[in-house]
């Protein structure tokens, strides 16, 4: 069987509380907790089970036929929404599934599908949240899976996403990242596309996947806030500077607490990224989860997220030290008044 999963995850800006969601979501719904099926639980930790919610049935209409979607949704606890468009390819209805399967490469005419999927989930949210605004920077990936080698001649066009003449090179980039369990399956992943041979069930490889680009989205999420809280840190100093110092003393402290509050919530936010989901005892589990986060670069934007993070600590402690000196003078400069003032009601004593 050849089938096709879409993905979209999107930022909403906000943290969700699953229990209550779970609780409050329409029984027709069927929300679950997402879980690994085919691995012991000490074999994978998940702090915070993400939401699954079932969606149903959507049409997609274009110049070559109508494909029905069935539609799933996750929700993570950190903020995070993933739609998942999922089509299962009758071989009675298309000779050749690969070919089928790359005309949605780049997931292209699908945003108006997506938007509708949101919009579902938006009306059965909306009861128990006081806003759903997703940030329109989406990761976006496609996972295909088949049961058996057989059912795909070659996979590089498939994974590249277009039918070309690829060179060796090209080739051996693509299926460098080819990692099996037995004979009988396999799993390539690369920046935005992976195929998954299981003759059982994929749903593991397929969620460890998912997780690993939910990881990417918030990186590079919490990045970019960094990066926009570090231009307000720049005009705030600059601000400050330009001030009467009498007053300058009261903008350095409002400074200061406010990168404290943010420094602190980013790095929370950061671990809580980071043990999203760990995989502890299956060894095919754990390379395929590494080998996605390898492939989507993870560890460069935690590194860009870390240099960020060491730069705000940095001007903090330089605002802080300035605080700092400028206390220590006035305390300086009230004892030098104080000591005046002992002297001057000495000499007095002294005339009168």
């Amino acid at each position: 069987m050849f089938s096709i999963y879409i993905y979209r995850i999107y930022e909403t800006g906000q943290e969700f509380d699953l229990n209550r969601l779970e609780k409050g979501l329409p029984g027709e719904r069927m929300p679950a907790r997402a879980r690994f099926f085919r691995v012991s639980p000490k074999s994978i930790q998940i702090p915070s089970q993400p939401l699954v919610v079932n969606l149903g049935n959507f049409l997609h209409e274009s110049d070559w036929g109508t494909v029905t979607f069935c539609v799933q949704a996750k929700i993570y606890d950190l903020g995070v929404v993933s739609i998942c468009l999922s089509y299962d390819v009758d071989p009675d209805q298309s000779s050749e599934p690969e070919t089928f399967a790359l005309r949605f490469a780049g997931q292209n005419d699908l945003d108006y599908l997506f938007t509708r999927c949101l919009r579902s989930l938006h009306e059965h949210l909306q009861p128990l949240l006081e806003k759903f605004d997703p940030d329109p920077d989406f990761e976006d990936y496609i996972i295909y899976t088949i049961t058996h080698p057989s059912e795909v001649q070659d996979p590089v066009p498939l994974l590249m996403g277009e039918r070309l003449d690829f060179s060796e090179t090209v080739r051996t980039q693509v299926l460098r990242n080819r990692l099996s369990y037995s004979e009988a399956d396999f799993a390539i992943v690369t920046w935005d596309t992976a195929l998954i041979c299981d003759p059982e069930d994929t749903s593991d490889l397929r969620d460890l996947i998912e997780f690993a680009n939910v990881q990417l989205l918030e990186l590079r999420y919490y990045d970019n806030q960094l990066t926009r809280e570090m231009q307000v840190m720049y005009n705030d100093i600059d601000g400050a500077a330009a001030t009467p110092n009498y007053r300058k003393m009261r903008h350095y402290r409002r400074i200061i607490g406010n990168r404290m509050q943010m420094i602190a919530d980013i790095t929370e936010i950061r671990e809580r990224i980071e043990n999203l989901i760990k995989v502890t005892e299956d060894v095919y589990y754990a390379r395929v989860y590494q080998t996605t986060l390898e492939v989507l670069r993870t560890d460069q934007w935690t590194a860009s997220l870390n240099r960020k993070l060491q730069v705000i600590q940095q001007n903090y402690n330089l605002l802080l030290n300035e605080v700092n000196i400028q206390h220590s003078n006035f305390l300086e400069w009230i004892i030098i008044i104080l000591i005046a003032l002992e002297f001057g009601f000495a000499i007095l004593s002294q005339v009168w």
